[in-house]
C-alpha cells in the first residue's frame, strides 16, 4: 500500500505543480467552455484525458516504444494551442457541438502521457508492483485533475452567474489567455 501512496502522491504533485504548468493549461483549456452544470460532462472528459494519458505513460514505461523527449515537449504545448483554437469556434455550447473536447482530451492524452514518461519509467521499472503504482499515480492525477476543473468550474459559474459576464466572452477571454502563454511555451521549445 506505501506504493500506491507514493504513487498517487506523485501523480498529485504531477498536476497540483507549477512545474506542470503545460499541464494545467491543458485541463484549463479543455474545461473553459463548461459551466457548473456540466460537471458530469467534464468529468467524463477528465477522464478521457487521464485514459489516454495513462495509456501512452504505461507502453513507454513498459518500452513498447519511445518518442524523442525534445518532440514531446513541443508537441505538449501544441496541444493546449490546437484545444484553446477550438473553444473559439464554440459558439452554442450544447453537448453536440462540444463533443470535439472528449476526442481532443483521449488524443491529446496520448501525447501528454509521453511528456511523464521518462520521469517515471525507471521509477516504475525498477518496483515490483508497476500495476500498483501505475494505478496510483494516475488516481493521484486524475484528484488533481478534479480539483483544478472544479475551482475553474466555479470561478466560471461566479463570473457567468453573479457577475454576469457573457459565457461567450468569459470563454473567448480564458482561451486566449491559455493560447498565448501555451503559444509562448511551444516557441520556447522548438526541437531544433
Amino acid at each position: 500500500m506505501s506504493d500506491f501512496n507514493f504513487y498517487f502522491g506523485l501523480g498529485w504533485e504531477h498536476i497540483m505543480s507549477w512545474e506542470a504548468l503545460d499541464h494545467l493549461l491543458f485541463i484549463a483549456a479543455l474545461a473553459a467552455i463548461y459551466i457548473l452544470q456540466d460537471w458530469k460532462q467534464v468529468l467524463v472528459l477528465v477522464t478521457a484525458f487521464t485514459l489516454g494519458h495513462s495509456l501512452t505513460l504505461a507502453l513507454s514505461v513498459m518500452d513498447v516504444f519511445r518518442f524523442p523527449a525534445n518532440w514531446v515537449e513541443f508537441l505538449i504545448p501544441c496541444t493546449i494551442v490546437l484545444t484553446a483554437i477550438s473553444n473559439l469556434f464554440q459558439k452554442k455550447f450544447t453537448a453536440k457541438s462540444i463533443r470535439i473536447n472528449y476526442l481532443l482530451a483521449l488524443f491529446f492524452g496520448l501525447i501528454h502521457g509521453m511528456g511523464f514518461a521518462n520521469t517515471i519509467r525507471f521509477m516504475l521499472a525498477q518496483d515490483q508492483s508497476f500495476g500498483w503504482g501505475l494505478f496510483g499515480f494516475n488516481l493521484g492525477l486524475e484528484a488533481g485533475q478534479i480539483v483544478v476543473v472544479s475551482t475553474l468550474l466555479l470561478v466560471t459559474q461566479v463570473g457567468v452567474s453573479v457577475l454576469k459576464i457573457n459565457r461567450r466572452e468569459w470563454v473567448i477571454f480564458l482561451s486566449a489567455a491559455i493560447f498565448s502563454l501555451s503559444l509562448q511555451m511551444a516557441l520556447t521549445r522548438l526541437p531544433l
